[in-house]
Parts: C-alpha cells; structure tokens; sequence
C-alpha cells in the first residue's frame, strides 16, 4: 500500500515537472516567435525602402552611355574629324577570377602581344577595378568571329562596338586638330579635380593636342545612363529605363581645307610652316607645319616603335612650328620700327642716310655689315624697307634705344601670347634691360641694340605672332586674336559665329605713318628695287610684302657668309611675310623655312604659290556673315 502511494506521488511529481518544463518551452517558442514576427516586420514594414533598393540594387545596373564626340568641319563644310565604329576587347578586372590567367588565354587565343599586355596593366593599376578596360582596340572582323566563339570561357570580358576618332587628312592637319587619345591617370586626376570625372563615366578617349585639346568642353557632351535588369550571371536581360547622352556639339574652324593642302604642298617637305589669316578677322584660314606625323597613330594606342621614332626625330615633327617655333624675325619687323621711328620723332619721311655698307659707333671699332657688301647710297625709310637696308635700321635703333624698341614691339605683341585657341603656343621673347638682367645677371649694352634693329639679336618671334603682329599694321592698329574656330553647328545645322576676339589697339600720331610703312610693303612686292619683286613682278592682283633672312650664327668682322660651307642645320632661315589685295586686304600670309637660305629667294616664291591659290585657282569666298562695308582700307605708295 505505502509503494503504491510513492508510486501515485513520483508519477505526480514528473508529471508537474513535465508540464512546467512545457510552459516553460512553450514561453521560449512564444517569445522566439515574437521575436521573428517583430523581426519580420521590421524587415517588411519599417525598413521595407531600405531592403526593396538594396534588392534591386541586385538585379539592376544603372550602365554611363558615353556622348557622341562632336565632329569637326572646315569652313566650306568639309569633315575634318569624325567618328567610325570599332570593336575592341574589353575587360572588367572585378568579375576576372584570375586575370593573369586570362591574360595568358586571351593572348594564345587573340595574339595579344607583350606590349598590349603592359599597356592594359598599366591601365590596370590607375583605373578602378569595376571600369572596363581595353585590352586591344579596332578588331577585325576575323578576330571578333573567333573570340565570340570562345566567349563563355572569359568570364568578366567582352567584345564592345563603339566610336572612335579618324582624321581623314593624316598629317595635313595634325598641328591644327591634335588628337585624342586614352585616358590616362594624369587627365582622371585632371577631371577629378575639375568635377569632371562623372561625365566621362563613359568615355575612353580625350582630346590631348590642338582643337581637340582646347575646346574638349564643347566637343565631349554629356554622359547618359541606362538602368537594365540582370541575372545572377550579371547578363543584361531587359533595358528599364534610358536617360540619353548629349552629343558634343559640331565644331567649324576658319580652316580652309584646299588652301591648307595648297599650304602643305608649297613646303615640299621643307622644314618650316605657312601661317594664312584673315587681317580683318583674325580667323587662322591655314595653319600647316613640316614636317608632320599622321594623328590616327595616337588614336588607339602609338607602338612604342613609332612613338620613339618621332621623339628621336632630329625633324622634331612633334613641334607646331607656327605657334612654338622661336626665330628671329630678321628684316620682316622693319616697316614696324620704322613706324616706331616715324612716330616717335627719331626720322621723318625725308630723313636719309648714306649706306656704304659699314655701320659703326662712335669710338667703337666693332663693324656692323650690311647684307649688300657696298651698301644701297642714299636711302630714306621707305627705300630702307623696299631694298631691305640694314644700315638704315642699325641707326634708326641705336637713335631709339632699346626701351623705346621693347616698349612699342611689346604692343604689337611680341614677346606674350597671341591668344590663338591652342594650348600649344610660346610667348617667343622680346628683349629688354630687364629680361637681360633677370636672364643672364648682365647689364643692357648699347652693341646689344643694333642687331635689334634688324630683327636680330636676343629677339625672337613665333610666325603666329609676326602674322599678328604684321595684321596691326595693316588695320593701322586695330589688334584681333587669331582663331582657328570659327563657330559650333546649332540643332538645325546652322553655323552660330563666333564674334571676331579683339585686343587692345594701338594708336599712333599720325595716321599718315601707318599708310608710309604699308607703301613701302607695296614696293617690296612690285617697285624696281624691291626684295620680292622677282617673287610677284607678275601677279594679276597688287600685293604688299617683306623679306627676312634670319643669321643663326655670327659671322667674323673679316669674314663673310658662305653657306656652301654651314652646316645645312646653321644656315639661315627664310622668312616671308605678304597681304593681298593691297587695297583691301582679305588674306596674310608668313611663311618660314628652316636652314633655306635668304627670304626673298626662298620663301616669297612659296608666298605667292598659296595666294595664287587663293585668289585664282580656289576662287575663295568669304562668308557673308564676315563680309563689312566698313573694312579699312589701307594707303596706296
């Protein structure tokens, strides 16, 4: 009886133990339950925003568009620059598992070379990892069919179709277009600290040199995004929503394409440059270095080969020669001071001197030549300029003095900056006390002054800058800013023009002043004495001119010019400048030849070759939007 008792007492005891340890584990699933349902509706309710954008975030790309790169015309039309579509080889380096590995796969199958490869990864190692980067740019035909068929064993690359730049001209317009090329780490800092770098999201390609580089803003556009849905693989499988780039705008130049073949082929070769302008506008009408180099080499990456043999060069094709080339500009700057010289009281009209061909200070031994052994007589500033005189200026400099020359060189420009839209420009140098003494710690001596004179010395000029310079003169001292851009295309494929850039103008004493020197430019080209009258004695149209020849080394006191025996790379420069037609001038032209001997036998011929062109072989028309009743008119001898 008292075991069946504990017996009833230990079921009763396990039985409450069981019911206890029930609630209790009933208590803990209740609670875990509430913990998951509040978790729930966290998750689904308070953070649902949050979760629903991270989730999408899983299955949409928002992808940049890169803009259509504006296209670039000459002034009659004619493209200069435009866009063809390429296939290239492109990789993400994120979604590569192993990228040497793929690299080495990728060159048994495509023939990607050592070179290509240090390029991607140089590429590589300045570029986030979840940009795209191309590993080999312009496939053939060929070459897309047999990666397509072994895509699905390159995880993370891809064949890409897009634009890419081609100038159809080659080395006709290189100095003038630049080109564009990759971007690199350098031009990513640039445009990130431009805020730049969004909106070339995109883009693979930047203007480097010329146009290219210096209206790169309007060229480029805007970038635009499309957001499309993708698997687990990361394919695309629809498109969202698209929101379109902006295309660069089209740019027009001033250039004048047949005038600057005709400018290229003048040169034949020769080292040097042909520089044409409008004197009424400023606009660059052509603008041709020699010797050049194609730009369509830069385009997707120039082999080291090519690249080094243009910057071993002893040619220095690299190197615009009419804005960075710096020369003496020998006797073309003479209608100038003699202007100076006129204004400010140092000679007259009627003022002469008599050349035996010696020039020499007073107790002074050192002998100052003139280029014609006896000497030209009696000459006036106007013979002085026509016959090319050099006694007449080293006087008329040593009466004006170097501050007064400096003074009045520096306002026609010489010395700064033209303003012309390239980067690619040098100020050249205009000499002074000052700069000789920050230069060399030397005091200004007065047998520094003559050679001044005539365009020598430590004075040099870029041919930009002279054409500039020699454009005063012939608007009597009205100044304008060369530019090769002439305007953008508007959405109805107008051209909007731009306004002509001007500077400050010079004023002189005498208007009458300006109209004596431009005379004596007429005589040059077509009087009895002239320097280039054997260059234009037959030309149908009046022109106005000046010969220079610029002396790369001093001659000896008691020797004399043999340029048989100079070094070809010591020889003189030839220089030219001209305008037509002398009554109304619509065209300037500078022309320099490197090492070619004297100006008026070497580079007027070329001169006259490209306005024979202009005004009769190419039947050029102005623009009427550039066309003024109010044009001035300069004097007549």
């Amino acid at each position: 009886m008292g075991r069946k008792r504990q017996t009833i007492r230990d079921h009763s005891a396990e039985s409450n133990l069981f019911a206890r340890r029930a609630a209790i584990s009933l208590l803990i699933v209740l609670v875990m339950l509430g913990i998951v349902v509040s978790n729930l509706y966290v998750l689904q309710v308070k953070q649902h925003d949050v979760y629903q954008t991270r989730s999408n975030g899983n299955r949409i790309k928002v992808v940049p568009i890169a803009p259509n790169r504006g296209l670039i015309y000459d002034r009659n039309g004619i493209i200069l620059a435009e866009n063809r579509p390429v296939f290239s080889l492109e990789v993400v380096p994120e979604e590569v598992d192993d990228l040497d590995e793929t690299l080495a796969a990728l060159s048994r199958l495509m023939g990607i070379t050592e070179e290509e490869k240090e390029d991607f990864l140089r590429t590589y190692r300045g570029q986030r990892r979840f940009k795209p980067i191309a590993l080999r740019t312009s496939l053939t035909e060929e070459e897309v069919a047999r990666f397509s068929a072994q895509q699905h064993r390159f995880p993370g690359v891809s064949i890409e179709a897009r634009l890419s730049r081609y100038y159809p001209y080659g080395d006709a317009l290189t100095h003038v277009l630049g080109y564009v090329a990759k971007i690199n780490k350098k031009d990513l800092q640039k445009l990130v600290e431009a805020g730049q770098e969004a909106n070339y999201a995109a883009t693979y390609d930047i203007g480097k040199l010329g146009i290219e580089k210096y209206h790169e803003e309007e060229l480029h556009g805007q970038v635009g995004y499309e957001q499309v849905e993708v698997n687990s693989q990361g394919r695309i499988i629809r498109t969202l929503n698209i929101d379109p780039p902006v295309p660069g705008k089209d740019i027009v130049l001033n250039i004048d394409l047949p005038l600057q073949l005709a400018a290229k082929e003048s040169l034949d070769g020769k080292r040097g440059t042909v520089v044409i302008t409008s004197p009424q506008t400023g606009g660059v009408l052509a603008l041709y270095s020699s010797p050049s180099y194609d730009p369509n080499l830069f385009v997707h990456g120039i082999s080291r080969k090519n690249y080094a043999e243009l910057i071993n060069s002893k040619d220095r094709p690299l190197i615009n020669r009419a804005t960075q080339g710096q020369y003496p500009p020998a006797s073309t700057i003479k209608p100038l001071l003699g202007l100076v010289g006129l204004e400010e009281g140092i000679i007259t009209p009627e003022t002469t001197i008599n050349d035996t061909g010696r020039y020499q200070l007073p107790n002074v031994s050192h002998v100052w030549r003139d280029w014609r052994k006896w000497g030209h007589g009696k000459v006036n500033v106007v013979r002085a300029v026509t016959v090319s005189c050099d006694t007449f200026y080293y006087d008329l400099a040593y009466k004006l003095g170097i501050d007064k020359i400096s003074d009045a060189m520096t306002q026609f420009g010489f010395g700064d900056y033209t303003g012309i839209d390239l980067y690619e420009e040098s100020s050249a140098n205009m000499p002074s006390r000052g700069w000789k003494r920050a230069r060399f710690n030397q005091p200004w001596y007065i047998g520094d002054t003559i050679p001044v004179g005539i365009g020598q010395s430590f004075w040099t000029t870029t041919p930009i800058q002279l054409n500039q310079a020699i454009n005063t003169l012939i608007n009597h001292g009205e100044r304008y800013v060369p530019q090769i851009m002439r305007g953008t295309k508007n959405s109805q494929g107008e051209v909007d023009v731009s306004p002509p850039k001007t500077m400050r103008p010079i004023s002189v004493v005498d208007k009458a002043n300006w109209d004596l020197m431009l005379g004596a430019m007429h005589e040059v080209n077509h009087g009895n004495e002239g320097s280039g009258r054997h260059a234009f004695s037959d030309a149908p149209y009046q022109t106005g001119g000046k010969s220079g020849t610029a002396q790369l080394f001093s001659v000896g006191q008691n020797e004399s010019y043999d340029a048989d025996n100079v070094s070809e790379r010591l020889r003189d420069n030839a220089m030219f400048v001209a305008f037509a037609p002398f009554e109304k001038p619509e065209v300037s032209v500078t022309v320099v030849i490197e090492n070619a001997g004297g100006g008026s036998r070497n580079a007027a011929p070329v001169a006259r070759r490209v306005m024979d062109f202009y005004f009769r072989d190419h039947a050029f028309m102005q623009p009427e939007s550039e066309q003024s009743d109010d044009n001035q008119t300069v004097g007549t001898p």
